[in-house]
């Protein structure tokens, strides 16, 4: 069994320990099959993100030594397995990736597991949002984000760990843990300025934290920035939270389902 990562740079594991793809060309093929989640690929597929506008005259030799020498390595690392992990056929390429062996598709179940989870286990959900957050190294692929169909599978695992985030900090707040992350959601409202539910999130956590007008503030600040930049108004979930905090709703202090949408 290998098991493959891209939360972070490529990283590839046998029972016995890291391996290394030589060279980018090869580790770039490598994350675009990966980037197929099993299925196939195109050889067209394949040169444009190996080698975006600028391909070998070859390409279609070039990529197939590729390949080559990819499934050798591949062969190389688990020797007793029958047929090749690389299969090619006239439907293009494929990396065979068995259930578990990808960490972003086991991040996705998780975290969909965690958000059925939400509502009648908060405690459990929030354990496992950790762990899943806990699989990312840094960005989708690394400092070899690929072409057109990695840049976009990354976007997408992306909006993901937003999702399991507001998902964690969702079951902190039910669990009556507000101080406990404040800090956490500070930093992520300023790195993702613009995403009203961590806006939100933290208006709650200040809020119980005592901080009303720092909640207010935060608000303030959310709706110029909306204007500024956007030429939007905040959104009708987010106003409902500043009137929620200015007329001292006993919503933001119950720990329960009514904080999330």
């Amino acid at each position: 069994m290998l098991n493959f990562s891209i939360l972070g740079a490529l990283e590839i594991r046998t029972p016995g320990g890291q391996v290394e793809i030589p060279g980018d060309l090869q580790r770039t093929l490598v994350q675009v099959l990966l980037a197929g989640e099993g299925r196939h690929l195109s050889g067209e597929t394949l040169v444009e993100e190996v080698w975006g506008s600028a391909p070998p005259g070859n390409q279609a030799n070039a990529l197939q030594a590729h390949i080559s020498r990819i499934r050798r390595r591949l062969r190389a690392l688990e020797p007793e397995r029958r047929p090749s992990r690389l299969v090619t056929n006239p439907a293009g390429y494929r990396l065979v990736v068995e259930d578990g062996e990808l960490d972003a598709l086991n991040f996705v179940r998780d975290v969909q597991r965690a958000e059925e989870m939400l509502a009648s286990d908060p405690a459990g959900a929030s354990r496992l949002l950790r762990s899943a957050l806990a699989m990312w190294r840094g960005p989708v692929f690394g400092d070899l984000p690929g072409g057109p169909m990695c840049r976009t599978v990354a976007v997408r695992y992306e909006e993901h760990r937003l999702w399991a985030m507001e998902l964690y900090f969702d079951a902190e707040l039910s669990l009556g843990r507000h101080k406990g992350i404040l800090a956490q959601l500070r930093e992520t409202h300023i790195d993702h300025p613009l995403r009203e539910r961590f806006c939100e999130q933290l208006m709650v956590a200040l809020y119980r934290s005592g901080r009303q007008v720092d909640a207010l503030a935060t608000y303030r600040n959310m709706w110029k920035r909306l204007s500024e930049e956007l030429g939007v108004q905040p959104s009708p979930s987010l106003r409902r939270v500043e009137h929620a905090i200015l007329s001292h709703d006993p919503v933001l202090t119950a720990a329960d389902a009514t904080l999330r949408r």
